[in-house]
């Protein structure tokens, strides 16, 4: 299966950016799919997660309440919606898929960088 990620780009402080990861993994409604960032010299990290279903998300500390997390399990694609970004959301930012049993999925990643 294929992941990958678009909608990165430069912004400025404050403002909004949608990343999509379109996918073509099998059984993607069965899928739990999540969006990790990566800093400059940081480990990646998660930053929101969505359950097969859509009914539970989960965020880290650092963009709860600016980011929202959705899917589309008939486009098999999960979004991330970032609003009020700041200077230390920059980063490249992956999504992954996984379900038990079947393997790990990543995408390629995609740049983003806020600027002030």
């Amino acid at each position: 299966a294929q992941l990958m990620e678009v909608g990165g780009g430069l912004v400025q402080a404050g403002g909004s950016l949608r990343l999509s990861c379109v996918t073509s993994i099998n059984t993607f409604s069965n899928f739990h799919m999540s969006w990790y960032r990566q800093a400059p010299g940081k480990e990646r990290e998660l930053i929101a997660s969505i359950r097969p279903g859509g009914g539970t998300t989960n965020y880290g500390d650092s963009v709860q309440g600016r980011f929202i997390i959705s899917r589309d399990d008939a486009k098999k694609t999960v979004d991330l919606q970032m609003n009020s970004l700041k200077i230390e959301d920059t980063g490249v930012y992956y999504c992954k898929g996984n379900k038990m049993g079947r393997p790990v999925y990543w995408g390629q990643g995609t740049q983003v960088t806020v600027s002030s």
